[in-house]
């Protein structure tokens, strides 16, 4: 079974920076693409980014691009989420996923257990 650590959450002010980890526990870990969600008290989960296998191929949504930054390192089997210029709205629960494949094609086989982000205005 494929667990999902995340770590790096907690309370910052706006304008401010955060970096989320996610350690991944497999063998394999570059024969998968990886991605964050964030779901915000009464929204629906929403993609943020992802990132491919090898970390060549990177996607943001529009809300975060320019601010965030989607990274991998393979020999760690981690991935992390650098979150600059945070604003209010990006207040949320955090979470990481892992694909089936090495794109992120369809949606994750597994989920962490998600990292709060609280930002103070």
């Amino acid at each position: 079974q494929v667990q999902l650590v995340e770590s790096g959450g907690g309370l910052v002010q706006a304008g401010g920076s955060l970096r989320l980890s996610c350690a991944a526990s497999v063998r394999t870990f570059d024969n998968y693409a990886m991605g964050w969600f964030r779901q915000a008290p009464g929204k629906e989960r929403e993609i943020i980014a992802r990132i491919t296998w090898s970390g060549g191929s990177t996607y943001y949504a529009d809300s975060v691009k320019g601010r965030f930054t989607i990274s991998r390192d393979n020999a760690k089997n981690t991935v992390y989420l650098q979150m600059n210029s945070l604003k209010p709205e990006d207040a949320a629960v955090y979470y990481c996923a892992m694909y089936p494949t090495q794109v992120w094609v369809g949606t994750p086989r597994y989920w962490g257990q998600g990292t709060q982000v609280t930002i103070s205005s």
